[in-house]
Protein backbone atom coordinates (compact mmCIF):
# COMPACT_ATOMS: atom_id res chain seq x y z
CA UNK A 1 0.00 0.00 0.00
CA UNK A 2 2.88 2.36 0.80
CA UNK A 3 4.36 1.75 -2.65
CA UNK A 4 1.03 2.67 -4.22
CA UNK A 5 0.96 5.98 -2.33
CA UNK A 6 4.55 6.72 -3.42
CA UNK A 7 3.67 6.08 -7.08
CA UNK A 8 0.59 8.30 -6.84
CA UNK A 9 2.69 11.06 -5.28
CA UNK A 10 5.22 10.85 -8.12
CA UNK A 11 2.48 11.10 -10.72
CA UNK A 12 0.98 14.15 -9.01
CA UNK A 13 4.43 15.72 -8.74
CA UNK A 14 4.86 15.22 -12.47
CA UNK A 15 1.68 17.17 -13.22
CA UNK A 16 2.81 19.98 -10.95
CA UNK A 17 6.31 20.18 -12.41
CA UNK A 18 5.41 19.60 -16.08
CA UNK A 19 4.98 23.30 -17.02
CA UNK A 20 8.37 24.00 -15.45
CA UNK A 21 10.08 20.98 -16.97
CA UNK A 22 8.86 21.97 -20.42
CA UNK A 23 10.93 25.14 -20.12
CA UNK A 24 13.92 23.65 -18.32
CA UNK A 25 16.36 21.34 -20.04
CA UNK A 26 19.68 20.40 -18.50
CA UNK A 27 19.59 23.18 -15.92
CA UNK A 28 18.92 25.90 -18.50
CA UNK A 29 15.90 27.97 -17.62
CA UNK A 30 13.89 30.23 -19.86
CA UNK A 31 14.42 33.75 -18.50
CA UNK A 32 12.53 36.94 -19.39
CA UNK A 33 13.83 39.06 -22.29
CA UNK A 34 16.15 41.80 -21.04
CA UNK A 35 17.46 39.70 -18.15
CA UNK A 36 21.28 39.90 -17.91
CA UNK A 37 21.50 36.11 -18.40
CA UNK A 38 19.09 35.99 -21.32
CA UNK A 39 20.42 34.76 -24.67
CA UNK A 40 18.92 36.83 -27.46
CA UNK A 41 17.70 34.87 -30.54
CA UNK A 42 17.69 38.15 -32.48
CA UNK A 43 21.49 38.05 -32.45
CA UNK A 44 21.24 35.13 -34.87
CA UNK A 45 18.88 36.91 -37.23
CA UNK A 46 15.88 34.94 -36.04
CA UNK A 47 12.40 36.34 -36.61
CA UNK A 48 10.59 38.01 -33.71
CA UNK A 49 7.94 35.82 -32.10
CA UNK A 50 5.06 38.06 -33.16
CA UNK A 51 6.24 37.86 -36.79
CA UNK A 52 6.42 34.06 -37.00
CA UNK A 53 4.13 32.67 -39.72
CA UNK A 54 1.86 30.00 -38.21
CA UNK A 55 0.21 29.05 -41.53
CA UNK A 56 2.91 26.94 -43.13
CA UNK A 57 5.98 24.90 -42.12
CA UNK A 58 8.20 26.67 -44.62
CA UNK A 59 8.17 29.32 -47.33
CA UNK A 60 5.91 29.10 -50.40
CA UNK A 61 5.70 32.62 -51.76
CA UNK A 62 3.50 31.66 -54.71
CA UNK A 63 0.95 30.19 -52.31
CA UNK A 64 1.08 33.22 -50.00
CA UNK A 65 0.58 35.60 -52.92
CA UNK A 66 -2.40 33.64 -54.22
CA UNK A 67 -3.94 33.26 -50.77
CA UNK A 68 -3.70 37.01 -50.21
CA UNK A 69 -5.30 37.69 -53.59
CA UNK A 70 -8.12 35.16 -53.11
CA UNK A 71 -8.97 36.38 -49.62
CA UNK A 72 -8.83 40.03 -50.65
CA UNK A 73 -10.94 39.66 -53.80
CA UNK A 74 -12.94 36.52 -52.85
CA UNK A 75 -12.17 35.29 -56.38
CA UNK A 76 -11.09 31.63 -56.51
CA UNK A 77 -9.56 31.66 -60.00
CA UNK A 78 -5.99 32.34 -58.92
CA UNK A 79 -6.17 29.35 -56.55
CA UNK A 80 -7.52 27.14 -59.33
CA UNK A 81 -4.72 28.25 -61.64
CA UNK A 82 -2.02 27.62 -59.03
CA UNK A 83 -3.23 24.09 -58.30
CA UNK A 84 -3.60 23.32 -62.01
CA UNK A 85 0.07 24.17 -62.44
CA UNK A 86 1.24 22.15 -59.43
CA UNK A 87 2.53 18.61 -60.02
CA UNK A 88 -0.15 16.10 -58.99
CA UNK A 89 2.14 13.46 -57.46
CA UNK A 90 4.33 15.86 -55.50
CA UNK A 91 4.20 16.94 -51.89
CA UNK A 92 3.59 20.58 -52.80
CA UNK A 93 0.10 19.98 -54.22
CA UNK A 94 -0.98 18.27 -51.01
CA UNK A 95 0.33 21.14 -48.90
CA UNK A 96 -1.37 23.74 -51.08
CA UNK A 97 -4.70 21.90 -50.94
CA UNK A 98 -4.40 21.83 -47.15
CA UNK A 99 -3.56 25.54 -47.07
CA UNK A 100 -6.52 26.61 -49.22
CA UNK A 101 -8.92 24.42 -47.24
CA UNK A 102 -7.53 25.71 -43.96
CA UNK A 103 -7.88 29.32 -45.10
CA UNK A 104 -11.53 28.76 -46.04
CA UNK A 105 -12.22 26.99 -42.74
CA UNK A 106 -10.61 29.81 -40.76
CA UNK A 107 -12.59 32.44 -42.67
CA UNK A 108 -15.82 30.59 -41.92
CA UNK A 109 -14.98 30.36 -38.24
CA UNK A 110 -14.22 34.07 -38.10
CA UNK A 111 -17.29 35.03 -40.15
CA UNK A 112 -19.98 32.36 -39.81
CA UNK A 113 -22.40 34.63 -41.66
CA UNK A 114 -25.86 35.79 -40.84
CA UNK A 115 -28.81 37.71 -42.17
CA UNK A 116 -26.74 40.56 -43.53
CA UNK A 117 -23.25 39.04 -43.66
CA UNK A 118 -21.70 36.76 -46.25
CA UNK A 119 -20.05 33.77 -44.55
CA UNK A 120 -16.29 33.42 -44.75
CA UNK A 121 -14.86 31.06 -47.34
CA UNK A 122 -17.55 31.98 -49.86
CA UNK A 123 -14.95 31.83 -52.62
CA UNK A 124 -14.67 28.05 -52.13
CA UNK A 125 -18.45 27.62 -52.51
CA UNK A 126 -18.39 29.71 -55.68
CA UNK A 127 -15.42 27.67 -56.95
CA UNK A 128 -17.37 24.42 -56.57
CA UNK A 129 -20.52 25.92 -58.09
CA UNK A 130 -18.88 27.53 -61.12
CA UNK A 131 -16.25 24.85 -61.80
CA UNK A 132 -17.72 21.55 -60.54
CA UNK A 133 -15.34 19.49 -62.70
CA UNK A 134 -12.17 21.27 -61.54
CA UNK A 135 -10.13 18.61 -59.69
CA UNK A 136 -8.32 21.24 -57.63
CA UNK A 137 -11.53 22.74 -56.27
CA UNK A 138 -12.93 19.26 -55.58
CA UNK A 139 -9.84 18.29 -53.57
CA UNK A 140 -9.88 21.54 -51.59
CA UNK A 141 -13.58 21.06 -50.82
CA UNK A 142 -12.96 17.50 -49.56
CA UNK A 143 -10.13 18.66 -47.31
CA UNK A 144 -12.27 21.58 -46.11
CA UNK A 145 -14.96 19.15 -44.96
CA UNK A 146 -12.39 17.01 -43.16
CA UNK A 147 -10.99 20.02 -41.33
CA UNK A 148 -14.49 21.17 -40.44
CA UNK A 149 -15.27 17.78 -38.92
CA UNK A 150 -12.19 17.76 -36.72
CA UNK A 151 -12.48 21.44 -35.73
CA UNK A 152 -16.20 21.82 -35.10
CA UNK A 153 -17.40 18.45 -33.83
CA UNK A 154 -16.31 15.61 -31.57
CA UNK A 155 -15.24 12.20 -32.94
CA UNK A 156 -17.88 9.59 -32.21
CA UNK A 157 -20.80 12.01 -32.35
CA UNK A 158 -23.52 11.95 -34.98
CA UNK A 159 -22.52 15.41 -36.24
CA UNK A 160 -18.93 14.26 -36.73
CA UNK A 161 -20.05 11.13 -38.59
CA UNK A 162 -22.32 13.09 -40.94
CA UNK A 163 -19.60 15.59 -41.89
CA UNK A 164 -17.02 12.83 -42.34
CA UNK A 165 -19.33 10.80 -44.56
CA UNK A 166 -19.89 13.89 -46.69
CA UNK A 167 -16.12 14.34 -46.84
CA UNK A 168 -15.73 10.74 -47.96
CA UNK A 169 -18.18 11.32 -50.81
CA UNK A 170 -16.28 14.49 -51.76
CA UNK A 171 -13.03 12.50 -51.84
CA UNK A 172 -14.60 9.97 -54.21
CA UNK A 173 -15.79 12.76 -56.52
CA UNK A 174 -12.37 14.43 -56.49
CA UNK A 175 -10.67 11.11 -57.28
CA UNK A 176 -12.93 10.57 -60.30
CA UNK A 177 -11.98 14.01 -61.64
CA UNK A 178 -8.23 13.30 -61.33
CA UNK A 179 -7.45 9.56 -61.63
CA UNK A 180 -3.68 10.01 -61.27
CA UNK A 181 -3.81 12.45 -58.36
CA UNK A 182 -3.06 10.89 -54.94
CA UNK A 183 -4.37 13.93 -53.03
CA UNK A 184 -8.06 12.87 -52.84
CA UNK A 185 -6.97 9.50 -51.44
CA UNK A 186 -4.64 11.20 -48.95
CA UNK A 187 -7.54 13.36 -47.79
CA UNK A 188 -9.55 10.18 -47.34
CA UNK A 189 -6.95 8.85 -44.91
CA UNK A 190 -8.32 11.33 -42.37
CA UNK A 191 -11.83 10.14 -43.14
CA UNK A 192 -10.67 6.58 -42.58
CA UNK A 193 -9.26 7.52 -39.19
CA UNK A 194 -12.38 9.43 -38.18
CA UNK A 195 -14.83 6.75 -39.30
CA UNK A 196 -12.67 3.81 -38.16
CA UNK A 197 -12.33 2.00 -41.48
CA UNK A 198 -11.81 -1.72 -41.12
CA UNK A 199 -8.29 -2.97 -41.81
CA UNK A 200 -9.21 -4.34 -45.28
CA UNK A 201 -10.90 -1.02 -46.17
CA UNK A 202 -7.89 0.98 -45.01
CA UNK A 203 -5.37 -1.24 -46.80
CA UNK A 204 -7.38 -0.98 -50.03
CA UNK A 205 -7.21 2.81 -49.74
CA UNK A 206 -3.50 2.70 -48.91
CA UNK A 207 -2.76 0.56 -52.00
CA UNK A 208 -4.44 3.18 -54.19
CA UNK A 209 -2.02 5.77 -52.80
CA UNK A 210 1.01 3.53 -53.25
CA UNK A 211 0.02 2.95 -56.89
CA UNK A 212 0.27 6.67 -57.67
CA UNK A 213 2.76 8.08 -55.13
CA UNK A 214 4.68 5.33 -53.28
CA UNK A 215 7.16 7.72 -51.64
CA UNK A 216 4.72 10.48 -50.67
CA UNK A 217 5.82 11.67 -47.21
CA UNK A 218 2.55 13.47 -46.45
CA UNK A 219 0.57 10.32 -47.20
CA UNK A 220 2.80 8.25 -44.91
CA UNK A 221 2.38 10.74 -42.07
CA UNK A 222 -1.40 10.63 -42.46
CA UNK A 223 -1.35 6.83 -42.46
CA UNK A 224 0.91 6.79 -39.41
CA UNK A 225 -1.77 8.65 -37.42
CA UNK A 226 -4.22 5.89 -38.26
CA UNK A 227 -1.89 3.19 -36.90
CA UNK A 228 -1.02 5.04 -33.68
CA UNK A 229 -2.03 3.73 -30.28
CA UNK A 230 -4.48 6.59 -29.71
CA UNK A 231 -6.44 5.67 -32.85
CA UNK A 232 -6.65 2.29 -34.55
CA UNK A 233 -3.29 0.68 -33.96
CA UNK A 234 -0.59 0.42 -31.34
CA UNK A 235 2.90 1.63 -30.56
CA UNK A 236 4.31 -1.54 -32.10
CA UNK A 237 2.16 -1.29 -35.24
CA UNK A 238 2.98 2.39 -35.79
CA UNK A 239 6.72 1.85 -35.31
CA UNK A 240 6.70 -1.15 -37.63
CA UNK A 241 4.92 0.94 -40.30
CA UNK A 242 7.41 3.79 -39.90
CA UNK A 243 10.48 1.54 -39.94
CA UNK A 244 9.23 -0.33 -43.01
CA UNK A 245 8.76 2.99 -44.84
CA UNK A 246 12.26 4.12 -43.82
CA UNK A 247 13.81 0.82 -44.89
CA UNK A 248 12.41 0.99 -48.42
CA UNK A 249 12.99 4.72 -48.86
CA UNK A 250 15.10 5.59 -51.90
CA UNK A 251 18.09 7.81 -51.34
CA UNK A 252 17.04 11.42 -51.04
CA UNK A 253 13.61 10.51 -49.67
CA UNK A 254 12.47 11.93 -46.35
CA UNK A 255 10.75 8.65 -45.50
CA UNK A 256 13.91 7.80 -43.55
CA UNK A 257 12.61 10.25 -40.93
CA UNK A 258 9.36 8.34 -40.35
CA UNK A 259 10.53 6.60 -37.13
CA UNK A 260 11.05 9.99 -35.46
CA UNK A 261 7.41 10.86 -36.13
CA UNK A 262 6.35 7.48 -34.71
CA UNK A 263 8.37 8.15 -31.55
CA UNK A 264 6.77 11.58 -31.23
CA UNK A 265 3.26 10.17 -31.59
CA UNK A 266 3.91 7.88 -28.62
CA UNK A 267 5.73 10.18 -26.23
CA UNK A 268 4.69 9.66 -22.59
CA UNK A 269 2.30 12.30 -21.24
CA UNK A 270 4.54 12.81 -18.20
CA UNK A 271 8.23 11.99 -18.45
CA UNK A 272 10.27 12.14 -15.23
CA UNK A 273 13.28 10.33 -16.70
CA UNK A 274 15.77 12.91 -17.97
CA UNK A 275 17.67 10.33 -20.03
CA UNK A 276 14.66 9.36 -22.15
CA UNK A 277 15.71 11.65 -24.99
CA UNK A 278 19.18 10.13 -24.98
CA UNK A 279 17.79 6.59 -25.20
CA UNK A 280 18.73 4.27 -28.05
CA UNK A 281 15.28 4.40 -29.67
CA UNK A 282 15.16 8.21 -29.71
CA UNK A 283 18.81 8.60 -30.74
CA UNK A 284 18.40 6.18 -33.63
CA UNK A 285 15.28 7.99 -34.83
CA UNK A 286 17.03 11.37 -34.62
CA UNK A 287 19.98 10.09 -36.64
CA UNK A 288 17.62 8.71 -39.29
CA UNK A 289 15.87 12.08 -39.58
CA UNK A 290 19.16 13.98 -39.73
CA UNK A 291 20.36 11.68 -42.51
CA UNK A 292 17.07 12.20 -44.35
CA UNK A 293 17.11 16.02 -44.36
CA UNK A 294 20.78 16.19 -45.29
CA UNK A 295 20.27 13.78 -48.21
CA UNK A 296 17.02 15.35 -49.43
CA UNK A 297 16.70 18.01 -52.11
CA UNK A 298 17.08 21.49 -50.71
CA UNK A 299 13.68 22.43 -52.12
CA UNK A 300 11.80 19.38 -50.82
CA UNK A 301 8.62 20.88 -49.31
CA UNK A 302 8.50 18.20 -46.60
CA UNK A 303 12.00 18.94 -45.30
CA UNK A 304 10.65 21.73 -43.08
CA UNK A 305 8.31 19.26 -41.35
CA UNK A 306 11.24 17.02 -40.48
CA UNK A 307 13.45 19.90 -39.38
CA UNK A 308 10.79 21.32 -37.05
CA UNK A 309 10.43 17.96 -35.31
CA UNK A 310 14.21 17.66 -35.14
CA UNK A 311 14.39 21.01 -33.32
CA UNK A 312 12.02 19.62 -30.70
CA UNK A 313 13.99 16.40 -30.18
CA UNK A 314 17.45 17.95 -30.41
CA UNK A 315 16.59 20.54 -27.76
CA UNK A 316 15.11 17.84 -25.53
CA UNK A 317 18.30 15.83 -26.06
CA UNK A 318 20.46 18.87 -25.24
CA UNK A 319 22.15 18.70 -28.63
CA UNK A 320 22.26 22.46 -28.89
CA UNK A 321 24.54 23.00 -31.90
CA UNK A 322 22.55 20.57 -34.05
CA UNK A 323 19.31 22.22 -32.96
CA UNK A 324 20.68 25.60 -34.02
CA UNK A 325 21.68 24.20 -37.41
CA UNK A 326 18.08 23.09 -37.99
CA UNK A 327 16.65 26.38 -36.72
CA UNK A 328 18.49 28.43 -39.32
CA UNK A 329 16.65 26.43 -42.00
CA UNK A 330 13.10 26.75 -40.63
CA UNK A 331 12.98 29.93 -38.56
CA UNK A 332 10.19 32.26 -39.60
CA UNK A 333 7.54 29.56 -40.14
CA UNK A 334 5.96 27.41 -37.43
CA UNK A 335 3.03 25.69 -39.13
CA UNK A 336 4.23 22.17 -38.36
CA UNK A 337 4.42 19.57 -35.62
CA UNK A 338 5.00 19.84 -32.75
CA UNK A 339 4.17 23.55 -32.51
CA UNK A 340 0.72 23.28 -34.12
CA UNK A 341 -0.45 21.13 -31.21
CA UNK A 342 -0.11 24.17 -28.95
CA UNK A 343 -2.77 26.84 -28.51
CA UNK A 344 -0.01 29.35 -29.39
CA UNK A 345 2.38 27.71 -31.90
CA UNK A 346 4.60 30.78 -32.18
CA UNK A 347 5.09 31.01 -28.42
CA UNK A 348 5.85 27.27 -28.15
CA UNK A 349 8.41 27.48 -30.95
CA UNK A 350 9.96 30.59 -29.39
CA UNK A 351 10.51 28.77 -26.09
CA UNK A 352 12.40 25.94 -27.77
CA UNK A 353 14.35 28.37 -29.93
CA UNK A 354 15.41 30.36 -26.85
CA UNK A 355 16.46 27.16 -25.10
CA UNK A 356 18.54 26.16 -28.11
CA UNK A 357 20.25 29.57 -28.18
CA UNK A 358 20.90 29.51 -24.44
CA UNK A 359 22.28 25.97 -24.53
CA UNK A 360 24.42 26.76 -27.56
CA UNK A 361 25.95 29.83 -25.92
CA UNK A 362 26.40 28.06 -22.57
CA UNK A 363 28.65 25.63 -24.43
CA UNK A 364 30.78 28.29 -26.11
CA UNK A 365 28.66 28.96 -29.19
CA UNK A 366 28.03 32.39 -30.69
CA UNK A 367 26.60 33.93 -33.85
CA UNK A 368 30.10 33.94 -35.27
CA UNK A 369 30.66 30.21 -34.72
CA UNK A 370 27.22 29.32 -36.11
CA UNK A 371 27.82 31.39 -39.22
CA UNK A 372 31.16 29.71 -39.63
Amino acid sequence: MEILWVLMALVMLGFVLLPVLRRRRGGIEQVPPGHPDAADPANYGFVRQEELDVRMPGPDQDLLDVLELVQRTQDYRAAAQLLAGTEAEGELRWQRVQAFAGAAALELRQRPGGVSETPGGQWLRVWRAEAPKDPGGAAVHAEFLVQQAWRTSTPGTEEFRIIMEEAGQACAQAALLAPGDPVPHIVELSVARGLAYSRPEFEKLWLRILDTAPNHMGAHLAALHHWCEKWHGSRVTAMAFAEAAAARAPRGSLLAAMPLFAVFEHLPEVNLVSSFYQSEVVTKAIHGALFAVHAARSDDPMAAHVRHLLVFFLVRSERWAEAMNELIHVDGHVGALPWTLSADPAAEFAVYRALAVAGYEANGGSPATLAG
